[in-house]
C-alpha cells in the first residue's frame, strides 16, 4: 500500500484542486451577489473528479516513464517511480491507469447529473461528458502511447489548458450555467502557476530526459532560458489576480478584504529569488511542492476573500 500512495504523488493534489477551488468559489460569490443558490453537492463531486484525473495522471506517467525506460535514467534515488524501482510491476500500473480512468468517467458522469442531467441541460451535459473523456485522454497521454505529448515538448500548454483554462472555467461553469470572459484571467494565473511546477519538474529532470529523449520544453530552451521562463510564469499570476479584482470594482465598493491574496507577493517574491540562485538541477525538487502549495494558498485566500472576509 506504501508503494500504490507514493507513487499516486500526494504532494501534486494541491494544484489539481486549486483551479476547482478558485472557479467554484467565484461562481459562488457571483450567484450570491444575484440572490442565487451555490451547491456543495456539486463542488465535493468536481473536488473528488480532480483528484482522480491527478491520480490518473501520476500512475499514467509512472507506467509511460517506467516501459520507455526514462524513470531508470535518473540519478537521485527520491526522483524514480514505481515501476522503473521494481516496487509495482508495468503489468499492475497498467491495469490501475485502467481502473482509474473508469473510476474518473464514472465520477464524471455523476457530476454531471447533478450539474446538467437533472436540470435538462442535455447540451451542456454532452458537452461536458466530451470534455471529461479528453481531460482523461490527456491524463494518459502525456506519457503513454507512440508519440506521448510530454516527449515532445508540448506539456507546458496542456497543463496550462487542462489545469488553468479547463479547470478554473469548467468549474465556474458547473455553478453559473454561462461564461464570463473575465474568468480567463483566474484560469491563466492557475494555468501559469501549473506550467511553473511542470517546468521545475522537466528543469529537474534535464540531464536524464536528454538521455531518454524526452524532448520536454526545458530541455529545448536549455535549463538557463527554462529558469527565465520559470520565473515569468512565477511574476504573472497574482498581477493577473490583481486585475481581476480591479476589473470587478471590488477596490470601488471598498472591499479591499478580497485583496487579501495578495500578501502572497511576499512569499512568492522570496520563492523566485530562491530558484534564481540553483545551479545544478536536482536542487529543485523541493520547490515543485512549495509553488504547488502557494497555488492553493491563492485560491484558498481568493475564494475567503470573496466570500467570507465581509
Amino acid at each position: 500500500m506504501t508503494d500504490w500512495i507514493k507513487a499516486a504523488r500526494l504532494r501534486t493534489l494541491p494544484l489539481s484542486m486549486s483551479g476547482i477551488i478558485l472557479g467554484s468559489f467565484i461562481a459562488k460569490w457571483r450567484i450570491h451577489e444575484s440572490g442565487g443558490t451555490w451547491d456543495w453537492t456539486i463542488f465535493a463531486m468536481a473536488m473528488l473528479v480532480t483528484l482522480l484525473y491527478q491520480i490518473l495522471s501520476n500512475f499514467a506517467n509512472d507506467y509511460g516513464d517506467g516501459i520507455k525506460g526514462t524513470d531508470k535514467l535518473r540519478v537521485n534515488e527520491a526522483e524514480q517511480r514505481a515501476v522503473a524501482s521494481g516496487r509495482i510491476t508495468a503489468t499492475q500500473m497498467r491495469n490501475a491507469v485502467i481502473l482509474f480512468s473508469v473510476l474518473s468517467l464514472i465520477a464524471t458522469v455523476a457530476l454531471l447529473y447533478l450539474a446538467f442531467f437533472r436540470e435538462n441541460l442535455m447540451k451542456e451535459f454532452y458537452t461536458f461528458v466530451g470534455l471529461g473523456v479528453a481531460c482523461i485522454l490527456a491524463a494518459i497521454g502525456y506519457t503513454i502511447g507512440k508519440k506521448p505529448y510530454g516527449y515532445l515538448g508540448l506539456g507546458d500548454i496542456m497543463v496550462f489548458i487542462f489545469f488553468g483554462l479547463v479547470s478554473v472555467c469548467g468549474s465556474y461553469f458547473l455553478f453559473t450555467k454561462h461564461f464570463d470572459w473575465d474568468m480567463l484571467l483566474p484560469a491563466t494565473a492557475v494555468g501559469l502557476l501549473s506550467a511553473a511546477v511542470l517546468n521545475l519538474n522537466n528543469m529537474r529532470d534535464i540531464e536524464s530526459d536528454a538521455l531518454s529523449g524526452k524532448k520536454t520544453l526545458a530541455l529545448r530552451l536549455g535549463f538557463k532560458k527554462a529558469m527565465v521562463y520559470e520565473i515569468i510564469l512565477l511574476q504573472i499570476p497574482l498581477l493577473l489576480m490583481l486585475v481581476f479584482m480591479m476589473m470587478n470594482g471590488l477596490h470601488t465598493e471598498g472591499k479591499y478584504y478580497a485583496f487579501i491574496f495578495f500578501i502572497l507577493m511576499l512569499p512568492m517574491t522570496a520563492l523566485r529569488r530562491k530558484i534564481m540562485q540553483v545551479k545544478e538541477p536536482k536542487e529543485l525538487d523541493p520547490f515543485l511542492k512549495q509553488v504547488g502549495i502557494l497555488t492553493l494558498t491563492m485560491a484558498i485566500l481568493v475564494a475567503a476573500g470573496l466570500n467570507y472576509f465581509n
